[in-house]
């Protein structure tokens, strides 16, 4: 947020009124942490985010980073998954949100994804939903990129537009 508004104050031309923001893997988690903070964004787009940290820990095959970033395991430092776990945010959500997900993530796994878009659309915000079966963390093949882009590239033209 810092880093947003020191961009805004400094270059003249960005218009502060037409904001989105966009995140994937960890960026996609705070994508998912960010909606339950601040209403300043017109758009976000969470592509591969977890929103339960706690049983995100369960689902991915990289465990090194969830000990490192919460401070070990689930059932023994509880603290460190809950204090800053989107789910816990989720009632303030109100930000329109593309969800993309990968149906071969085991990074993030796709239900992560899934979660995301049914509390968005359980709540009434403005979402929707792109999945690729076929894709992983990344979204590799050309037809699938082209889609990926187009289909943020319209999202964000949606809401900032004047």
């Amino acid at each position: 947020m810092m880093g947003l508004d020191a961009a805004l104050d400094r270059y003249g031309w960005l218009d502060r009124t037409r904001v989105a923001a966009l995140g994937a893997s960890y960026g996609g988690y705070m994508i998912n942490w960010i909606n339950g903070k601040t209403d300043r964004f017109k758009a976000l787009v969470c592509h591969d985010g977890n929103l339960d940290e706690r049983i995100g820990y369960y689902n991915t095959e990289e465990l090194w980073f969830d000990e490192w970033e919460h401070g070990g395991v689930p059932w023994d430092k509880t603290e460190g998954f809950t204090k800053h776990n989107p789910i816990e945010l989720v009632k303030n959500w109100k930000t329109p949100t593309l969800v993309i997900h990968g149906g071969l993530d085991y990074r993030v796994v796709d239900t992560q994804g899934m979660a995301t878009f049914t509390a968005l659309q359980r709540k009434g915000v403005p979402s929707r939903f792109l999945y690729f079966p076929d894709e992983n963390h990344w979204v590799l093949k050309p037809q699938n990129s082209k889609l990926w882009h187009d289909e943020v590239l319209a999202w964000i033209d949606k809401w900032t537009r004047r």
